[in-house]
């Protein structure tokens, strides 16, 4: 998973604030290896790890793990200190009730809220600083935190019935379904929420001690990576496309795999809002972004392991994905 991308839009969100706090954002793009013209262009793409350092490093340099998105800072180890007041619940609701009730402690404009009723959970985000405007990224930023976090205390996949975001989208929709491991996002919704299945709560949380002592190491990046064995068609097939770049086989190769019908298998895409084409496009482009990270590969070294067999057609392939060129996108690193 770590051969992921994410839209620079993401990077952007992470140094909005930057420069009020007295930073200068091109010295954290360059301290995290990452081109300061890639910014500049719209369909620019960075690596996940490159992200999650500059996302880290950002909130450390700003000792503000809100990244200066609230009127107060919210210190470093904050996220640390809810980790370990979470740890010791033996089921998810409970490590759900007592995450929302620690930030609820702070000020910083928002607080997640988690409500029950029959059908359905609702992790809401209730604004109580009426005179914050929360900004998308914020919101964005602590929704995520929730699922992934809570996925990583069960170690699954967590399924979101629906997602729901109070404005309409900054970045495109497919970056929103990757945030959110392919679960239904919707937008310009009354309030901002998660919506789970009542069952979820029950789950049991399998971390303990020793393991989050792991995961604090890099939670970040921990949670943008990990996959706790996803039964989806859309991880099924990238799965499958990943391993075999070398020699990709067409959508009927891969249905035959699967053991469906190739209709059958472009419909539950589709379900899942994806194509064949899409998934395809996607993991040459973050497996070259990857590789373009690693020192001693050339790129024609790339170009073959991201599944182009002509050095040309993988630079032209590259420039649409991101708006520059392998060799530029190199430099800048």
């Amino acid at each position: 998973m770590r051969d992921l991308s994410v839209s620079v839009y993401f990077a952007r969100a992470v140094l909005k604030h930057a420069v009020s706090r007295g930073l200068d954002p091109i010295e954290l793009l360059r301290r995290n290896r990452i081109s300061p013209r890639l910014l500049l262009e719209e369909n620019a793409r960075i690596s996940i790890e490159r992200f999650a350092d500059l996302q880290v490093n950002t909130m450390l340099a700003m000792e503000d793990e809100i990244l200066g998105y609230a009127s107060r800072r919210m210190p470093i180890g904050c996220w640390s200190m809810m980790c370990h007041a979470v740890i010791g619940s033996d089921t998810l609701g409970q490590a759900l009730a007592r995450y929302c009730r620690f930030y609820q402690l702070f000020e910083f404009g928002v607080h997640p809220c988690m409500e029950e009723d029959r059908d359905s959970v609702r992790i809401r985000l209730e604004q109580v600083d009426r005179e914050l405007n929360p900004d998308h990224y914020l919101v964005e930023m602590v929704l995520f935190n929730i699922h992934r976090f809570a996925s990583w205390l069960v170690q699954e996949n967590l399924p979101i019935q629906q997602v729901e975001l109070d404005y309409p989208p900054a970045a495109q929709p497919n970056d929103y379904r990757h945030m959110f491991l392919a679960n239904p996002v919707i937008f310009e919704q009354p309030v901002s929420q998660l919506l789970l299945s009542p069952t979820l709560l029950e789950k049991r949380v399998t971390q303990n001690e020793a393991s989050l002592r792991h995961f604090l190491r890099h939670p970040v990046l921990i949670m943008l990576t990990s996959d706790y064995a996803s039964n989806s068609w859309t991880a099924r097939v990238r799965d499958i496309v990943r391993r075999n770049l070398g020699d990709l086989p067409e959508l009927a190769g891969i249905a035959e795999r699967l053991e469906v019908h190739p209709q059958t298998l472009r419909r539950r895409l589709s379900a899942e809002g994806t194509t064949f084409k899409e998934i395809k496009n996607q993991v040459r482009r973050d497996t070259a972004l990857h590789f373009l990270g690693k020192q001693g590969l050339s790129i024609e070294e790339i170009a073959h392991r991201a599944g182009f067999s002509e050095s040309s057609a993988f630079i032209r392939a590259f420039k649409g994905w991101t708006g520059v060129t392998p060799y530029t996108y190199r430099k800048g690193l």
